[in-house]
């Protein structure tokens, strides 16, 4: 039990520090708070909810890893090196591909609350 609550000792640190270094996990975060309040909002189904949490958790976890491959990379090539830059946008890539599919997620999730609000509205 100790091993566990030393490990979850570790990844929270590891939190802390993303979060305090990473201006594009931050971003994140607001991007997630707003999802969680149009979620709420517009009353979505309980399945929605889950497949809003877990693209988020996916957006959250691959900038999670990016910013650890990027540190790993720095450590190991703290010169300008052609693999050590590719390594790094691979990592962003992985990133931008996610975050689209979580964009696509909330397009489909959304846009029909949206344009039944707007016709309420209107």
């Amino acid at each position: 039990m100790k091993r566990f609550f030393s490990s979850l000792g570790f990844a929270i640190e590891g939190l802390q520090t993303a979060f305090s270094q990473q201006a594009n996990l931050r971003i994140h975060l607001i991007v997630f708070s707003l999802a969680l309040f149009f979620a709420w909002l517009f009353g979505v189904s309980f399945t929605e909810w889950l497949i809003i949490i877990v693209v988020s958790g996916l957006v959250f976890s691959a900038e999670l890893l990016n910013s650890a491959i990027e540190k790993v990379v720095d450590l190991a090539s703290p010169e300008i090196h052609p693999l050590a830059k590719q390594a790094k946008d691979i990592a962003a890539a992985g990133v931008l591909v996610t975050a689209f599919a979580a964009v696509v997620v909330g397009v489909l999730i959304y846009g029909k609350y949206f344009l039944q609000f707007l016709s309420d509205f209107l």
